[in-house]
């Protein structure tokens, strides 16, 4: 028996988010194509016929201009130390920069074994992948380097062949049949976000934040779950983005938001937006620990 954690690193948007998913075979956290969608770190377990893997999503490494965003990147740094086996994703369509750089610095002096992940591969022409390789092959610190498609699967089965054969011998960490440490709250709060992310413009997903006011589950023959929350702007003209013109884009987030919610639980939900103006929340200790961002301390 071999189990072990397994932990994804690296700049936001490199599809961490979408590889935790493909890997555990089910949504576990939310993806998007803006920059740190991504705000905590996000366990999930996969049991093998001999192995048991927990694996890790992480923030995005990026430089920090917030509160929330030192907490973030130290979650991410934090489980540099914490794994068995070390996975650096990277977006082999993007160019390599300082941010790439410095990842690659707080690499050095892990014990663990790196994995270098090519992400995205389904979005290139092969004969620009070659070169690549041969680029970071020449690096020393990588165990391996897995070209791979966290989205379409490609190379993701020989992934997990190369990290099954990484893991230390043990016993399992968790019971059989769990699979992530999220609490429903959290995860119910993180599909709003979703689609607050999906429908609004750039100027938006770094500034809001959902809180879950009140999880009321169904009770005696009710079938209904209800669910009041609250979405977070960074200031009063950001507000009328949120709710839209006569309250449409409100209604698409939660539309959207119901139907998922509804597939998550699988019960009938009632829920309820509301948008609240509070001015650097990202700043607030008491918040960001509410939203899952604590302290390291």
């Amino acid at each position: 028996m071999k189990s072990g954690y397994v932990s994804f690193i690296g700049r936001p948007n490199a599809g961490k988010s979408t590889l935790l998913n493909r890997l555990v075979g089910q949504k576990l956290a939310i993806v998007s194509d803006k920059p740190q969608t991504t705000r905590t770190r996000i366990l999930g377990v996969k049991n093998y016929p001999d192995a048991q893997v927990v694996f890790l999503d992480t923030p995005g490494i990026h430089r920090p201009l917030h509160r929330m965003n030192v907490r973030m990147v130290d979650t991410a740094v934090d489980t540099i130390r914490e794994v068995d086996v070390l996975c650096l994703v990277v977006d082999v369509n993007e160019p390599a920069g300082k941010g790439d750089k410095f990842v690659f610095d707080l690499l050095k002096h892990t014990q663990a074994p790196v994995l270098l992940l090519l992400n995205k591969i389904d979005l290139m022409k092969k004969n620009r992948l070659l070169p690549i390789l041969e680029q970071y092959g020449k690096q020393e610190k990588f165990a391996e380097i897995i070209p791979i498609s966290a989205f379409a699967g490609d190379n993701v089965d020989r992934l997990e062949q190369v990290i099954l054969d990484k893991l230390p011998e043990g016993e399992a960490l968790y019971p059989a049949d769990y699979v992530t440490d999220q609490p429903e709250r959290f995860m119910a709060a993180e599909i709003v976000r979703e689609k607050l992310l999906q429908f609004t413009r750039d100027e938006i997903p770094f500034s809001t934040a959902v809180m879950v006011d009140k999880f009321e589950e169904p009770e005696g023959k009710s079938k209904l779950l209800k669910m009041y929350c609250s979405i977070l702007v960074d200031r009063e003209s950001q507000k009328p983005i949120v709710v839209g013109r006569g309250g449409d884009m409100i209604k698409k987030i939660g539309t959207a938001a119901r139907e998922e919610l509804e597939r998550f639980f699988d019960t009938k939900v009632y829920l309820d937006l509301h948008v609240r103006v509070k001015s650097e929340w990202r700043e607030d200790e008491h918040l960001l620990g509410e939203i899952g961002l604590r302290d390291r301390k």
